[in-house]
Parts: C-alpha cells; sequence; structure tokens
C-alpha cells in the first residue's frame, strides 16, 4: 500500500483516532493537575507509549482494512458461499445484512450471464451448421452453370449466376455478422499479397462483373499486408458488391495503392451512382441505405456496416469518399508490418 492509500484509509478512522487521542490528554492532564513532579518525569515515557499505541492501532487498522479489500475483490471475482462468508466476517456487524443481498444478486446475475452465453454459443453453433449446410444447394448450382451453361440461354445464365451471388453473399454476411458479434474468434493473421487476394475475390463475382460489362483497372504495387485471408476477403467483397449494385453505363472499377503516414493504403474507385454528401456520414451505420437512388430502397444497409466492423477486428481502417453522379472511392488502410 502506498502512501497515499495508506493516508486515505485512515482518514475514514480519524474520528475514532481524535477521540483516543482526547483521552489520551485528558488523561495526562489529569496527572499534570495530581502531582506535576510526577507528570514531569514521567512524561518520556508516556510520549513514547502513545506513540507505540498508536502505531499499534493504526497498524491493526490498515490490516484489517487491507483484508476487508481483499475480502471484496475476491467476493466480486467469484461470488460464492465460501467468499461471502470470508467478506461477513471481514466487515462490521451492520454491513452483513446487506453483503447477504449483493451476494444473491451478484449469484443470480452470473447463472443468468451463463445460460446467456451457452444460448448464444448454440446459436453461433446453429448459424454456422445452417450456412455450412445451406452451401451445398448453391455447390449444386455452381456446378449446374459450370457443367450446363451451353444448354441454358445467356439471360437464363447470368440470372442464374445473379441468384447464386446473392445467395452465397447472403449466406456471408450472415456468417460473418454471427462471427463477429460471437465470442469465439478464430482469425489467422498472415502476410497476404493484395492483389492476389483481389484477384480471388474478383473471380467469385465475375459473373455478374462480366454480365455488367464491368472495365477493370489495376495500378497496384506488390504488397504484403498482414491480416486474415477469410475476413479481408469478406470485407474486399462487400465494397466491390457495393459497387456492381450501383453501376451506371460502362462501368469501370479501379484498383490503386499508395504509402501514407506509415501505412499501406488500398483504393478500390468505380464510376457509378455516387453518394449524396449528406448520406456519406453514415453509410458505416446499421441499416442505413439513404435516398441515393431507386437502388438503395431495396438494398439492407448491411453491406457496408459489416465491412467496416470487419475492419475493426483486422485492425484496419476505412474511408469514404464520394460525390454524387461522380462514383465512389473506398480507401483501405493497413498497417505496415515487415514480414520475417
Amino acid at each position: 500500500m502506498n502512501r497515499k492509500q495508506f493516508i486515505k484509509s485512515l482518514l475514514q478512522y480519524l474520528p475514532w483516532l481524535l477521540l483516543l487521542l482526547g483521552v489520551y490528554a485528558f488523561a495526562a492532564l489529569i496527572l499534570w493537575i495530581a502531582d506535576i513532579q510526577a507528570f514531569r518525569s514521567m512524561s518520556v515515557v508516556m510520549l513514547l507509549a502513545a506513540l507505540l499505541f498508536f502505531s499499534v492501532v493504526c497498524f491493526v487498522l490498515i490490516r484489517q482494512e487491507q483484508k476487508k479489500k481483499q475480502a471484496f475483490s475476491d467476493f466480486l471475482h467469484d461470488p460464492d458461499a465460501y467468499h461471502e462468508e470470508i467478506l461477513r466476517k471481514a466487515v462490521s456487524r451492520s454491513s452483513q445484512a446487506s453483503i447477504r443481498l449483493l451476494g444473491r444478486i451478484l449469484r443470480d446475475r452470473q447463472n443468468d450471464q451463463a445460460r446467456l452465453q451457452t444460448q448464444i454459443g448454440d446459436q453461433e453453433e446453429y448459424v454456422e451448421s445452417w450456412a455450412h449446410e445451406i452451401k451445398t444447394p448453391i455447390s449444386l448450382l455452381t456446378l449446374l452453370l459450370d457443367n450446363r451453361r451451353d444448354e441454358l440461354s445467356d439471360e437464363l445464365g447470368y440470372k442464374l449466376d445473379h441468384i447464386r451471388n446473392r445467395l452465397q453473399e447472403s449466406v456471408d454476411q450472415m456468417l460473418f455478422y454471427a462471427r463477429l458479434k460471437g465470442f469465439r474468434k478464430d482469425y489467422l493473421f498472415e502476410h497476404l499479397p493484395v492483389l492476389a487476394c483481389l484477384e480471388e475475390v474478383l473471380e467469385d463475382y465475375h459473373p455478374l462483373l462480366h454480365e455488367k460489362q464491368f472495365r477493370i483497372r489495376f495500378e497496384l504495387s506488390e504488397y504484403l499486408v498482414y491480416s486474415d485471408r477469410r475476413g479481408l476477403h469478406f470485407l474486399l467483397g462487400q465494397i466491390i458488391s457495393n459497387s456492381i449494385k450501383y453501376c451506371v453505363r460502362e462501368p469501370e472499377l479501379s484498383f490503386s495503392s499508395a504509402q501514407k503516414d506509415g501505412r499501406y493504403v488500398l483504393r478500390i474507385q468505380d464510376n457509378g451512382i455516387g453518394m449524396r454528401s449528406c448520406d456519406l456520414p453514415w453509410i458505416f451505420e446499421k441499416g442505413f441505405t439513404g435516398d441515393s437512388g431507386n437502388g438503395r430502397k431495396t438494398a439492407t444497409g448491411m453491406g457496408l456496416y459489416l465491412a467496416n466492423e470487419m475492419a475493426k477486428e483486422l485492425n484496419l481502417t476505412l474511408e469514404a469518399r464520394s460525390q454524387w453522379g461522380e462514383g465512389f472511392e473506398m480507401q483501405i488502410s493497413f498497417p505496415i508490418v515487415q514480414s520475417d
């Protein structure tokens, strides 16, 4: 215990210490009145005795206060009957009823929290199980499109591609939302090539990009970022999907990079309808869709929200720039981590 805590602990006993000091001073005064010669001869002994007495009293009080604080800390960490009994012995009799009530409330809350964690864990397992189960029909649809595309008209093939991608995107959103809000985190951080990650994500969205006749441009420097592969793929996918949804005629999607303020910045820019300036500050809010065009009326407002939440998990920073009718740009800032 440092000096400040020592003084703070003694201050709560100050009235009793002053009363004890007053009684001792009164006894010395009586001795002085009764026999001044005896008082003079015993003054040194009385002073030393007083110092020793007060030192012992202060030591006992501080020791008791330390035990009380430790017992209270142990009780808050684990409010079972054993720690409650130890705390009740350390406090005054008038406080024991309050400690008993507090222990009952804390144990009830602890049980409620344990049940809630179990329910959340069960929900996470169900969501992950359902997501993996639904991937089977999506995989079958993908297999059908790959093997029987010649038997389908271009229009029907594009529609099925669109359905497949929307299903996959919705499943990924739900799965990552459950992971972001869950207790278990299974990220695997490693050094990843930015260009290769982008190419893998673009391959997933190739049918839609091809249908919309997107022109893709790369102005990237070869660079390794330190991140989680699945999380980064999901983040990039949400941004690219956003550009596809709100594209215009002769759509373009460009990727460029730079190093700024000790961070690697990846820029993803399109020439779509863009965002109104009044909507831009709110695009990462959950459920926000804005009024930038009719296409947003059917949007869920979850894509960029989940992208931003994933960015926080991966220690990345997102910054959006846009003007209405002049496209949309998202900047992803990665911390520079040197590879071994």
